[in-house]
């Protein structure tokens, strides 16, 4: 297949590139620079620099691809209004085709759950509340393929921003790591290598549509994580900290999803998609993997 993709230089996105490259389809990066075009060239992608704004021009490149995968984020105040634009012009583009066009999402949507399921309501703290209607939006045309890959908190190779968060984690007079919160809440995690298997196999799967949940099923603690990046981070332990400290520290909304205990059941992505975790655990990552380099 040609997959047009954007976020390709990003954490995520340069992850499924090389996914897509390794099972032999071609990619077209979607990116905002010059810069960037050179850095996906000389992975083997055809660039194409475009403002994701420009509704026309990008609904243009997506309709010369077999298929388009969406993992640019800016992660900020302007997210809501990047990906409502990437789906308008998706809509643009593919709708009356049957093309395939993955979303990525994230599990706090479902809000504190303890077995999340795509057919879990939605319970959006307000960090995120904005993801729903767009979503809904991409979801109800019927006449193309959309799938909304929801996926959990992303990890390895030494990268991601919640794992940078915990080894930065603020200390005390003893040098502990705080942990958010208690820190026995329950995270849903995912290997970034495996996510990317996923959303290649959520592409060349004809029948995948609507929502998938893509989780290594370990669900960890903040403290068992907290413990355990205590390690690459050469503090001695890490030790409980309070709802508060976490809502000073990052303010409340940032604070509440990630305060939230969430779990997962991910029978569907592994029935219909074929899919397994094939990596460690990001516990174990911490303490003898990338984390440690």
């Amino acid at each position: 297949m040609k997959v047009a993709l954007t976020g390709a230089t990003g954490f995520i996105g340069s992850h499924v590139m090389t996914e897509l490259q390794e099972h032999g389809h071609g990619v077209t990066a979607l990116v905002r620079a010059q810069a960037q075009a050179e850095t996906v060239a000389a992975r083997g992608a055809t660039a194409v620099v475009v403002d994701l704004y420009d509704r026309r021009a990008v609904a243009s490149v997506l309709s010369g691809v077999d298929g388009t995968i969406h993992t640019a984020s800016p992660g900020d105040a302007t997210s809501a209004d990047l990906d409502s634009a990437v789906v308008d012009a998706a809509i643009d583009a593919l709708a009356g085709t049957g093309k395939p066009y993955v979303h990525i999402s994230g599990l706090w949507i479902y809000g504190a759950n303890p077995s999340v399921t795509e057919d879990s309501p939605f319970k959006a703290p307000p960090l995120v509340a904005w993801k729903l209607p767009i979503q809904t939006r991409l979801l109800d045309v019927s006449d193309m393929r959309g799938v909304v890959a929801v996926a959990s908190t992303a990890y390895g190779d030494g990268g991601g921003g919640i794992p940078g968060l915990l080894l930065g984690s603020p200390r005390d007079d003893a040098g502990n790591l705080i942990m958010l919160g208690s820190g026995q809440q329950h995270w849903s995690t995912v290997h970034v290598a495996d996510l990317a298997d996923a959303l290649r196999r959520v592409l060349e799967q004809d029948s995948a549509r609507g929502y998938y949940i893509i989780d290594d099923g370990l669900h960890p603690t903040v403290a068992e994580l907290t413990e355990a990046a205590a390690v690459p981070a050469r503090a001695p332990a890490a030790v409980p900290g309070s709802d508060d400290e976490a809502r000073a520290r990052l303010g409340d909304l940032f604070a509440e999803v990630l305060l939230l205990d969430q779990g997962t059941d991910t029978t569907k992505a592994r029935a219909e998609l074929d899919w397994r975790p094939s990596h460690s655990g990001l516990v174990e990552e911490f303490r003898n993997g990338s984390y440690r380099a």
